[in-house]
């Protein structure tokens, strides 16, 4: 059994709901050891919550450079192999970038950076360093999503249609209607967010959905945004219509102000012999449509799934799996890769995707800015 790799933290500390999904993912697989981090910018909580989850504090730091610094002087076979940034996204790309340069491998929340200029930056970094860089799309590490992805390219639905991918929230309805509360969230705050609240967020999530299972790449896109206050100055809602090659169309639907939805991304891809539907708050189903034939529904750790599909399985038919499962799947993919070992592409998304996302929030930005028009994105 190989060694545990040595995971740092950058930011999920206590009440941090994406702190924790990361620390359970990284134990999932029995992969990883948290051997440093800077939970918080509070040296005395970053201990206190070092100390309750028991990593030695010996290494627990009081900001990144400290963390840096210190880490180096560790030899290699001692000092952390991997960082996982959860911090609030205008810290993305000084940290990613710092970590890149001093050949660590990274493992990093979306978005990737808050410009597309950054997010080019960390690519020449990456390929310079030549270490693994793995963007957290939580929901490519659903079985079923990574069974749409493989029916697909297998031919299941020929060519590509459509393809409509929606993503409604309605958490930010609580607090934009009271300037206090909006003032407050950092999500609402362009120096803290980058240029896009609701695509930033999830319409980002929606689009790489879109592009990890159909394999095809958007070429164009036309967004309209809602800001709902003059005084808002980050989108919380928005419709997105995509161009996906000459004979295909798609459209993101994204909001956080949609009342009473929790956490409701779904996507449905039309071919021209079938269709697949799925969501992501019930996971084990995935639909096949035919015009022809009965509704098939497959589920997660059957024999019929494709091998990329039943690796991201661990439990036998019938016994539900879920958010934590997929993070740790990426986290399994990013392991395989860290140690040289055989790895399928669709196991955990990459810079690639990291750049890609930013050149999709870029665009629609732009789109909407513009008057609702149509903004290529770059190959």
């Amino acid at each position: 059994m190989p060694k545990k790799i040595r995971l740092g933290i950058l930011g999920g500390g206590a009440g941090s709901l994406i702190g924790e999904l990361h620390r359970v993912a990284a134990h999932i697989h029995d992969n990883y050891q948290i051997t440093s981090a800077v939970f918080s910018t509070n040296f005395e909580e970053n201990k206190r919550f070092a100390n309750k989850i028991d990593v030695p504090l010996h290494r627990i730091y009081k900001d990144f450079e400290t963390l840096i610094t210190e880490e180096m002087k560790f030899p290699t076979d001692q000092r952390i192999e991997v960082c996982a940034v959860l911090t609030p996204n205008f810290l993305h790309f000084p940290m990613v970038k710092k970590l890149l340069e001093h050949g660590f491998h990274v493992i990093c929340e979306k978005p990737m950076t808050t410009t597309l200029e950054e997010a080019k930056i960390l690519q020449k970094l990456h390929t310079k360093a030549g270490t693994v860089f793995a963007l957290t799309h939580t929901y490519t590490g659903y079985p079923m999503v990574r069974q749409i992805r493989e029916m697909i390219k297998a031919g299941d639905l020929g060519n590509i249609q459509k393809v409509d991918v929606q993503y409604y929230q309605g958490w930010i309805n609580t607090v934009i209607h009271d300037k206090e509360k909006r003032d407050a969230v950092w999500r609402l705050d362009p120096k803290k967010a980058g240029m896009s609240s609701c695509m930033g967020d999830i319409g980002v999530h929606a689009f790489n959905m879109l592009e990890y299972t159909t394999g095809l790449k958007v070429t164009e896109v036309l967004s309209d945004f809602n800001y709902l206050y003059p005084d808002n100055y980050m989108d919380v809602d928005g419709t997105v219509l995509l161009r996906i090659g000459n004979y295909s169309k798609g459209v993101i639907r994204a909001s956080q102000i949609a009342t009473g939805e929790e956490n409701g991304l779904t996507i449905a891809i039309y071919g021209e012999k079938a269709a697949l539907k799925w969501e992501q708050e019930k996971p084990n189903f995935l639909y096949k449509l035919s015009d022809t034939e009965p509704i098939q529904i497959f589920k997660p750790g059957n024999a019929y799934n494709t091998d990329l599909s039943i690796s991201g399985s661990k439990l036998p038919a019938g016994h539900p799996e879920g958010i934590f499962d997929a993070m740790a799947n990426i986290y399994l993919g990013a392991a395989k890769a860290i140690r040289g070992q055989v790895y399928d592409s669709g196991e955990f998304p990459t810079m690639i995707d990291g750049v890609r996302g930013m050149e999709f929030i870029t665009a629609t930005v732009a789109s909407n800015k513009a008057g609702n028009v149509w903004v290529p994105l770059k190959e």
